[in-house]
This record gives structure tokens, sequence and C-alpha cells, in this order.
């Protein structure tokens, strides 16, 4: 009587060990989203091109901050991992070293995000550099064109698992830029930040 008690106890722990662990992976695994296209530095933290990145490395869809950028969102200099301390690889410049997509001013590109959970969104708005930026610095709001130079409105619709679409990048860029994504959420007072670096 007392072994089976015992045996029965064992069983329930276990169990209740493995709806835990599963917890914590869903609870990961369902995070939100990040642009690929063109190619996030969590993304690049992600997919091992880029090391010594943190935990950033197996959570690349989870960089959340308030919503409302420029007038509100993260602070000057903690843009690119929305404020999270966790993340803050993200923001160190590395010297202007991060991998860059080459891209052409004045032309077309398709912008791509991957999601792992399809909120309801407000729109996407797309910010680049100034001019004359220096990329050896972390990333400010004087830093960038104060407008956004693409905005696509979603209504509150629901993306799919991979979204793409097209915008023209600004003319009259040179050399290296960074092009700050954002994804606002509708039905949440966050958003999602995801910075690239870009070479025209």
């Amino acid at each position: 009587m007392r072994k089976r008690s015992k045996t029965k106890t064992g069983a329930t722990l276990v169990a209740l060990g493995v709806a835990g662990v599963t917890f914590l992976a869903t609870g990961s695994a369902t995070g939100h989203g990040y642009t690929d296209s063109p190619i996030s530095r969590q993304k690049l933290c992600a997919n091992g091109t880029v090391t010594d990145c943190g935990p950033i490395q197996w959570e690349p869809q989870s960089v959340e901050g308030p919503k409302g950028f420029p007038a509100a969102g993260p602070a000057d200099g903690k843009i690119c991992s929305a404020g999270l301390t966790q993340f803050a690889q993200l923001d160190d410049p590395r010297g202007g070293a991060w991998p860059a997509t080459r891209v052409t001013a004045g032309q077309s590109f398709t912008f791509r995000w991957q999601f792992t959970a399809r909120h309801r969104t407000t729109d996407f708005k797309y910010f680049i550099t100034r001019n004359g930026w220096d990329p050896g610095q972390k990333l400010t709001r004087a830093a960038l064109d104060p407008q956004p130079f693409l905005t696509v409105p979603y209504n509150s619709q629901q993306p799919p698992s991979t979204l793409s679409h097209s915008g023209t990048i600004p003319a009259g860029k040179t050399g290296r830029h960074l092009i700050l994504a954002v994804w606002t959420i509708a039905d949440t007072s966050n958003a999602f930040y995801a910075c690239s670096d870009v070479q025209f």
C-alpha cells in the first residue's frame, strides 16, 4: 500500500514536471515576431551569423517594448533592444561591424516579417538613419530621419505567419545605414522592434 502511494506520488511529480517544461517551452516559443528581410540583428544572432549575443539568440521574436515610437517607446540608445536589458547586445553597434544587407537607394525593396504569435496589428513602420549618422554609436531618435519612409496600415487584422510588403528605399542615401522596423500591436500597449543594418 505504502509502495503504491510512493509510485503514485512519483508519477504525479513527473507529470507536473513535464507539464512545467511544456509550459515554459510553449511560453518562449509563442513569442511574437522579427524581420528577416532585411535581416535584423536579432535574426543574425539566432542563426549564428553573429555570436556573443546573450539570450536573444534563443528568442529573436521577443524584442517587445512600449508602442508610440518615436514620441514614446524605448529610450534613446536602447531602441534596438526595445529597452530590454537582457537583449542589450542588440544596442551595441559593435564598431559598425554588424553584417549588412545590400540595398539600392530609390529602389523598391521587399520587407518580410516572421511571426510566432499573430497579434492584431495597427501598422508596420520603417525608419532609416539620417545621412551622416555614426554607425559606431547606439541608435537614437536624433540619428533617424524624423518620419518613417514607409507605413503599412493593417487595420487591427492578424497577419499570417509570414508577411511581406514592398516599399521604396529613400533616395539620396549612401554608405552604411540602419533601418528600424516597428510592428505596432492594436490590442496591447506594446510594439515589436527590429534593427537591420544595410549598405547602399
